[in-house]
């Protein structure tokens, strides 16, 4: 895919390496988009000083730095926006109620292409001929997108926090574009984007089988209590038979266990030792009857 341009990450100048993805040619450079950000200043100081210079409104706001670019070469969406409407583009937030925001959403390959941001990067999403390309400049190359997995990976996208928006206008035209028309791109490597889901999958996984390992052990913990539970109840039957046995008989007969009661006083199959609720019957019948 060397037909198609794309800029690798070089300091903070993501926003740079995003416009000219988008552009597909090097049409900004870092001391422009600094010039239109410093431009962007003076503009927003020139209102704030029609609210008087000695205002302290005004004091504040100089002693505030930029916020349309960094030191370290960071530039706003101000700066993107505005060098976009060179080219007649217009950004448009996808989560919006805007129409054209509902109909990407509906049907994200109806768009042309997707700026993206989360914190301090930006990157972009476009179509070239009639196929997706993630063209994020921490890539080593551009990665292709089906249209299958367009709505996912923007889905994926915004659940990890990223701000994304619609590029709205017609892109100029490119020699990348022509190309893939006649010979659509294939992806030779597996792309990263479909590592990351696959990831993001696997642990989501684990967790899941976490939470089946320890459902399992509270279920299993729970029928050993309810077991122990019932011998207790048994043992405390037999006690009882005993007790009323002994005051029947005038206190005469000597004392003796519950496990002796069960052995000498209850029935025995020949077979196999009685079932708890056996014993425990006999016990009540035993009991009822003295």
């Amino acid at each position: 895919m060397e037909e198609i341009f794309h800029e690798k990450q070089e300091g903070s100048l993501c926003a740079q390496h995003c416009l000219n993805a988008l552009l597909q040619a090097h049409y900004f450079t870092a001391v422009e988009l600094a010039a239109l950000a410093r431009q962007m200043d003076d503009e927003e100081r020139s209102r704030m000083a029609e609210g008087g210079v000695h205002s302290e409104d005004y004091h504040k706001f100089l002693q505030q730095p930029s916020t349309n670019v960094d030191d370290s070469g960071y530039f706003s969406i101000q700066v993107i926006a505005s060098a976009l409407k060179v080219w007649g583009l217009e950004l448009i937030p996808y989560s919006s109620q805007n129409p054209l925001a509902q109909s990407a959403r509906t049907d994200p390959t109806k768009m042309s292409a997707y700026i993206c941001n989360y914190r301090d990067h930006w990157l972009t999403i476009r179509k070239i001929g009639r196929q997706w390309f993630n063209l994020n400049s921490l890539l080593s190359g551009p990665e292709l997108i089906s249209d299958t997995f367009l709505a996912l990976f923007l889905a994926q996208l915004q659940e990890e926090g990223y701000s994304i928006f619609i590029v709205d206008g017609r892109l100029p035209d490119c020699a990348a574009d022509r190309l893939l028309l006649i010979h659509p791109a294939v992806q030779v490597k597996k792309p990263n984007l479909l590592t990351e889901t696959k990831v993001a999958s696997n642990l989501i996984q684990c967790d899941d089988e976490e939470e089946d390992k320890t459902l399992t052990d509270t279920l299993t913990r729970t029928l050993a209590e309810s077991i122990q539970m019932e011998n207790d109840c048994l043992e405390v039957a037999l006690s009882m038979s005993l007790s009323e046995y002994e005051k029947a008989a005038g206190g005469d007969q000597p004392s003796c266990s519950s496990r002796e009661i069960q052995r000498e006083t209850l029935p025995q199959t020949p077979d196999a030792e009685m079932s708890e609720q056996e014993m425990l019957e006999v016990a009540i019948r035993m009991s009822m009857e003295s």
